[in-house]
């Protein structure tokens, strides 16, 4: 690769010549690159900032939620419930009634529970945060579309261009208040 053309890349992707990064995939653009980086990042941050309770509760809904949990339970409960059952000749059967396997299994169930709400819980905050960024970035959109309306529209008025839309352009020169449209749809 030659230094324009590294120069160009790392200034076309924010970065400066001396952190030259590789260049975007086929299809996407610097910005997209840019932006999926960015996200990331950001998700691998938010992973290091989770607590020590919050990763244990993560790798124990992630182990919990693999073929290997459930071949270990089929192993475990196959081997309690056939050795109980007295098939398997030399073995003692010591829970015939299965309710320390029944007593067992509604504890582990009670834990697992909680595991997954806890990791369902640091979810739907980061879900919470990333709606809130998307509502920020839908509204700044929706303001700056609105000034081009209202740009674009004198730009013609000074031109003397009629578009047969001028009423239609006299809504949207106006800003959404997202607090009205947010009571509109409670009350409906």
């Amino acid at each position: 690769m030659n230094d324009s053309h590294a120069n160009s890349t790392a200034r076309s992707t924010g970065h400066g010549a001396a952190n030259v990064s590789r260049p975007a995939a086929p299809g996407l653009t610097p910005v997209l690159h840019r932006n999926i980086q960015a996200i990331s990042d950001r998700r691998r941050q938010e992973d290091a900032d989770a607590t020590r309770d919050e990763r244990i509760a993560q790798a124990i809904t992630n182990f919990t939620g693999s073929m290997a949990f459930v071949y270990l339970h089929v192993a475990l409960f196959g081997f309690w419930i056939v050795a109980n059952l007295k098939w398997i000749p030399g073995i003692p059967a010591w829970d015939e009634s299965f309710v320390v396997l029944a007593m067992i299994a509604s504890v582990e169930a009670i834990f697992l529970s909680t595991f997954v709400l806890i990791s369902q819980n640091r979810m739907a905050a980061a879900a919470d945060k990333r709606a809130d960024l998307n509502l920020q970035i839908d509204l700044l959109a929706e303001h700056e579309v609105t000034k081009l309306v209202t740009l674009v529209s004198a730009m013609a008025k000074q031109m003397g261009v009629k578009t047969g839309v001028e009423h239609e352009v006299d809504e949207l020169k106006r800003d959404v208040a997202p607090e009205a449209v947010l009571d509109k749809i409670e009350k409906t």
